[in-house]
């Protein structure tokens, strides 16, 4: 078995996995992190943007005027953004046989993947991950095709400017490799290429693997993926969550002696707790439209734009807030509020069973029927008739970069009375901010991430037993470590870690036999020490011994702790604890023993 990571996004994967015969791809996520280093593309001609003086170097290099503009003391390329796709360089993917998705997120990268590496293999998704991910496929391409621009900036790519140009811009990685958005045709093309599949559905490939789709419990159809031979097992764990929300919850049963577990897509902001952020969402709206401002939430068409919609509608009577227009606008906002009415069996139990009364899963059904809730494809045509303020406005993108959310900060980023909040995870709200500058315009951070944290794949990784051998020591709060001990074979250019061999039993009687010299002798290996000496608490413990004559040193790389009278130094740095002392083996020793009192053993 060879694993390959194609991503550098630790939420946005794609691996390839070579495994009994089988190559198969796990996700195609599409870093859109890169388009943080272009200009904005307004809707309508924008002033400020237009008249941004073109970045000149240092030495006065006017070679790159055209193509950087600078903005907010910051330089940015002012052309089409462009995506990071995942590494196509590091083997051939014409011979990827199937492609499994976990997720509409990671599916992004799709097109770019099937329409120009030689692909001609399977893709397999679910009918909701499928239908999703086209809509958001279909509103990237319509935020780019409407605003065109006619220059597209290659000059400042070369790796000679490159290291010219000043950070952050310098330090993009893989800028060679960018490219601009695919085209609807493609993403058809990309899109034909998906077949069906459903929870628990058992799919063989080529008769040497079979694979599996499992509930993720993350959003409308997301899976995890068994892959299975008759003697192996491996699970694919990306993108998942434990937390009771509106998917099917987690499947974690099937996940259970596993040989290999593979596990991508946790979340990069642990200490944000989904349900806290969902309260301060509530609470800074409530507080910008009562001292009449509007609210802007730059967010994705799907995914937690409904749990927002629910939250708000349990809590827009109770604030008094009945009479607040909510704007939901995208080229598949309809779409949208439509898949997630429709896809029944792929919601949690509770909202299941609301289908059987008849009623709506999502309460946004009734908030569209009593007109709180509007839907536009963009800001232009019956928008502009309808709008009314102070009002709550949804729209995309969330990299501040393309789609109507542009229009939205040019129109109210002067006034302190509005307000943007930032909900999605994927991007630095201060880096999408920076173009902006300077704004006038509150901004808050609630990250909604519903992902596994670590502390809940430590208690996933109990309860599914993968690794029996292995026992994690706790070393800090929520932080957990195991050793190691085995041998490295380096043969072929290939590293493979063996189990150490038992001890060689010695026969009792007086003829032993000789073992060969060429074997090797293992002894049990030495616990690891870890931990920090506190210098007060070392020194108040060896006054308690007796040890009074004591003088402490600073040095750069810690304590030098020096016993006068014993003329005995002991050196406590960071990484390390030297104890220097001249025959006087039973100071030594004890110094020793006060030393790893201080720390754990592994």
């Amino acid at each position: 078995m060879k694993l390959y990571c194609l991503s550098g996004h630790p939420t946005l994967p794609c691996n390839v996995l070579k495994f009994k015969s089988t190559t198969i791809m796990l996700d195609c996520g599409l870093d859109m992190t890169s388009a943080l280093h272009f200009l904005p593309l307004p809707l309508v001609h924008s002033p400020r943007l237009s008249k941004l003086p073109g970045w000149i170097s240092k030495d006065g290099n006017t070679m790159l005027e055209k193509e950087l503009k600078d903005c907010a003391g910051r330089v940015f390329v002012d052309s089409l953004p462009e995506f990071c796709l995942p590494e196509t360089e590091l083997l051939d993917l014409s011979t990827v046989d199937v492609i499994l998705i976990s997720n509409y997120h990671c599916m992004m990268a799709l097109p770019y993947i099937t329409e120009h590496t030689g692909f001609t293999g399977t893709v397999y998704a679910t009918e909701p991950t499928m239908q999703i991910g086209r809509l958001l496929m279909e509103e990237l391409v319509n935020f780019m095709e409407r605003v065109p621009k006619p220059q597209s900036a290659t000059y400042w790519k070369n790796r000679e400017m490159l290291r010219h140009l000043p950070a952050p811009l310098k330090d993009a990685v893989e800028v060679l490799t960018w490219k601009r958005c695919y085209t609807m045709p493609e993403v058809n093309l990309a899109l034909s290429k998906v077949q069906l599949v459903g929870y628990s559905q058992k799919i063989e490939l080529f008769g040497a693997v079979q694979i599996t789709p499992l509930s993720s419990g993350y959003c409308l159809g997301s899976s995890n993926w068994i892959i299975q031979s008759h003697y192996e097992k491996v699970a694919y764990v990306s993108g998942s969550s434990l937390l009771t929300t509106h998917p099917q919850p987690m499947e974690q049963t099937s996940l259970k002696n596993s040989d290999v577990l593979i596990l991508t897509g946790l979340t990069q902001i642990p200490t944000a707790n989904p349900d806290g952020m969902l309260g301060e969402f509530c609470s800074n709206l409530a507080v910008t439209i009562r001292s009449g401002g509007n609210v802007l939430v730059p967010c994705y068409p799907s995914g937690v734009i409904y749990d927002l919609l629910e939250c708000l509608y349990q809590y827009i009577d109770s604030a008094g807030l009945s009479s607040v227009p909510f704007y939901f606008i995208s080229p598949v906002a309809n779409s949208s509020l439509e898949f997630s009415q429709i896809f029944a069996e792929w919601l949690c139990h509770n909202k299941q069973s609301k289908v059987y009364l008849p009623e709506p899963p999502f309460p946004h059904a009734e908030l569209i029927q009593t007109n709180k809730l509007k839907h536009y494809p963009s800001i232009h045509g019956e928008f502009s008739n309808d709008f009314k303020q102070p009002c709550v406005v949804f729209t995309g993108h969330p990299s501040l970069r393309y789609g109507d959310v542009v229009h939205f900060l040019e129109l109210w980023g002067k006034s302190s009375l509005n307000t943007i909040i930032f909900t999605e995870p994927d991007f630095s709200y201060l880096d999408a901010l920076a173009p902006y500058q300077p704004l006038a315009m509150k901004c808050v951070y609630c990250p909604i991430d519903t992902r596994l944290n670590f502390i809940q794949v430590s208690k996933l990784l109990k309860e599914v037993q993968l690794a029996e051998s292995l026992v994690p020591s706790e070393i800090k709060p929520g932080i957990s470590m195991a050793t190691v001990s085995a041998i490295l074979q380096t043969k072929d250019n290939k590293h493979i870690l063996q189990s150490l061999p038992k001890p060689v039993q010695q026969p009792t009687g007086k003829k032993r036999k000789r073992i060969n010299d060429d074997t090797p002798e293992f002894k049990p290996p030495k616990p690891l020490l870890c931990g920090s000496i506190t210098i007060e608490q070392f020194v108040q413990s060896l006054e308690k011994h007796g040890i009074t004559d004591v003088k402490v040193e600073d040095t750069p790389e810690g304590h030098i702790v020096h016993l006068q009278s014993e003329d005995t130094l002991v050196q406590i740095e960071e990484d390390s604890t030297h104890i220097i002392c001249d025959n006087n083996e039973p100071l030594r020793t004890k110094l020793r023993d006060l030393v790893l009192k201080f720390l754990q053993k592994l």
